[in-house]
């Protein structure tokens, strides 16, 4: 490859390999990703492709799964000649175009899987996967990618098998690698907080084979950083964050090392998904220029969680994963004051941490008139939510992007959230004197910081005229994945610079 490549206006070619993609596995915001993501890349007019498993769920049947690859040959161990499996590659074409997907066949860790996660040769899995997905590549030869971007530890193996493994394969060793970092705190299947002298992973020895033992002690996503062409990371603060000993989770060092390729790129939202004017699962439709209408819908949204309709309540939601990295364990000793002073309602939709989860039960059940809970996971209704009530609360400890402000702010729910990693990116802090702003950040991880926001929150709820008009300026911000593929565009070309010139 040349440099003179940059000065054509080429279409890329991208392969994703990841754990799972939506509509056929989805665990968390992964799936979206990778749902999303390339089918933006491909609407602006590069050929973008997805492979991830074919795990038990996925039916051949409503998707149409086409046969691609019969009988591929996966290498198990780390050298030639070493033994091999075999799996098979099938294919998803969308009817009317978009992304092509490549689904991994194979009996033993797929087929008979019934779930993405949570197996004890987890490691294997994806092993197989990088591995395969690399082998698929090689052996087709129809289609190569200019670009292959691997999915945090589970496929961050991809860029170390190119470097080493795969260093002089005439096919391979021409592909430029991207390391996307959705969240640094999970690196391999072990803590690696905890991890002994004898069993530390420096990165440098070969990659093991699917049978040695040692593949469960490598820690993947160093091997990720060290390895990839670029580095990219879900937001930008994230991206700065992460160099730093308080969150870069004990990579911070290797990653300023390595500080010239990372980069953050915020995620975005998928608009066909999230309008509220088109929306079906919206009761009465809106949009910015009619956003009184939308107070209709809190009515709705009140009567389905069975608390009193009135208009003047402070309709306070905390929607997603409830963990103790969303922040919620904040809010124990303060909630309950807010209850007993303020004319406000809470809504909580999700599943999580059992502590925080029986905490939301107990103030459902202390307040039942102003609170109330669907603790468990719900695709749809975060949209009935976000239509209808007024603020959206994510107090995070760290948040690399964090989509559900994006998503509030689209509906018109304004969020209250920790200046930190991508929430600090999305949300800029309302200022009344100069009308600008589109939430209200606190700084500091303590009780007493949420609580003033919160404060602030409810005193400019008040003035209608205002909150309309923040509403307004929240519902305009462009979160759409179009804005963040422009941004990934320029990133994959970034890598495949670097590839050239090394």
């Amino acid at each position: 490859m040349t440099m003179a490549f940059f000065n054509r206006k080429k279409p890329l070619k991208i392969l994703f390999v990841a754990t799972e993609s939506a509509p056929f596995a989805k665990v968390g915001g992964l799936a979206s990703v990778m749902h999303s993501l390339p089918n933006a890349l491909v609407r602006l007019g590069h050929d973008a492709r997805v492979m991830i498993p074919r795990y038990l769920s996925i039916d051949d049947k409503p998707f149409h799964l086409q046969m691609d690859f019969k009988g591929l040959s996966v290498p198990t161990g780390d050298e030639e000649g070493q033994d091999h499996l075999v799996c098979n590659v099938k294919r998803y074409d969308p009817v009317g175009g978009g992304a092509i997907t490549y689904f991994l066949e194979n009996q033993e860790y797929y087929e008979q899987r019934a779930n993405v996660y949570g197996y004890a040769d987890d490691p294997v899995r994806w092993s197989l996967l990088c591995r395969g997905a690399l082998e698929y590549v090689r052996m087709k030869g129809d289609w190569t990618p200019d670009v292959i971007v691997c999915s945090d530890w589970q496929t961050a193996l991809i860029p170390n098998l190119l470097k080493t493994v795969y260093a002089k394969d005439s096919v391979l060793s021409k592909i430029a690698s991207v390391l996307s970092i959705h969240n640094l705190y999970f690196q391999a299947m072990f803590d690696h907080r905890f991890v002994s002298e004898m069993d530390f992973d420096d990165g440098h020895s070969p990659v093991p084979g699917l049978s040695d033992p040692r593949i469960s002690k490598v820690n993947w996503m160093r091997r990720g950083i060290m390895f990839a062409d670029v580095i990219n990371t879900v937001s930008p603060t994230y991206a700065r964050e992460i160099m730093t000993k308080e969150n870069g989770e004990l990579l911070d060092e290797l990653l300023r090392e390595r500080k010239s390729v990372v980069s953050g790129i915020l995620n975005g939202i998928d608009y066909s998904i999230w309008d509220p004017e088109e929306d079906s699962f919206v009761a009465v439709k809106y949009s910015q220029s009619k956003i009184e209408d939308r107070i209709k819908n809190k009515a709705v949204l009140q009567e389905r969680f069975g608390l009193p309709v009135r208009e003047d309540a402070f309709l306070v939601v905390a929607v997603g994963r409830l963990a103790k990295q969303k922040g919620f364990d904040l809010l124990a000793p303060v909630l309950p004051h807010l209850l007993d002073e303020l004319p406000m309602q809470l809504i909580v939709v999700g599943e999580g941490d059992s502590e925080i989860m029986s905490f939301f039960h107990d103030l459902e059940t202390k307040y039942p008139v102003q609170v109330a809970t669907h603790l468990r996971h719900d695709s749809v209704l975060p949209h009935i939510v976000f239509a209808g009530a007024d603020v959206l609360i994510v107090p995070s400890r760290f948040e690399p992007c964090g989509l559900t402000p994006m998503e509030a702010m689209r509906m018109g729910t304004i969020p209250i959230v920790r200046k930190t990693g991508g929430l600090a990116d999305q949300v800029e802090d309302y200022r009344p004197g100069d009308h600008t702003g589109t939430g209200f950040l606190f700084e500091k991880f303590d009780s007493t910081s949420f609580m003033i926001s919160f404060i602030r929150a409810f005193e400019n709820f008040r003035d209608k005229e205002k909150w309309r008009s923040l509403q307004r300026r929240a519902m305009s911000k462009d979160f759409s994945w179009e804005r963040s593929a422009k941004k990934y565009v320029d990133l994959f070309i970034r890598a495949i610079r670097s590839k050239d010139v090394l």
